[in-house]
């Protein structure tokens, strides 16, 4: 429940930082902001992470088009498997081929 909560509030955040335009929003800002978001992220605990990671998937589904996408795509964009994964040689390996292919 709790991830869920955090998911979301990170979301509406992420939707924020992606959405508005350069009159709203100093696109450079934005892109700091993401990445202070994404080294925070990534210095959580991995249990509460992975439920983290998991929980985007399902409240995706509580917005509609281009920001179901990009709240699905949070642990893609914000590369939190691959934090997770950071002990596991083999996983980051099968990571970033998953990573090429998509790209």
């Amino acid at each position: 429940m709790i991830a869920r909560q955090v998911a979301s509030i990170i979301a509406e955040f992420y939707v924020f930082l992606e959405l508005s335009d350069e009159e709203e929003l100093n696109p450079d800002n934005a892109v700091n902001m993401m990445e202070s978001l994404a080294c925070h992220l990534e210095e959580m605990e991995k249990g509460f992470l992975r439920e983290l990671v998991d929980a985007f998937a399902i409240i995706s589904e509580d917005y509609s088009d281009e920001a179901r996408e990009l709240v699905r795509d949070i642990p893609y964009s914000l590369y939190l498997e691959e934090a997770l994964a950071a002990d596991d040689p083999v996983r980051l390996a099968e990571l970033e081929a998953q990573r090429d292919a998509r790209d």
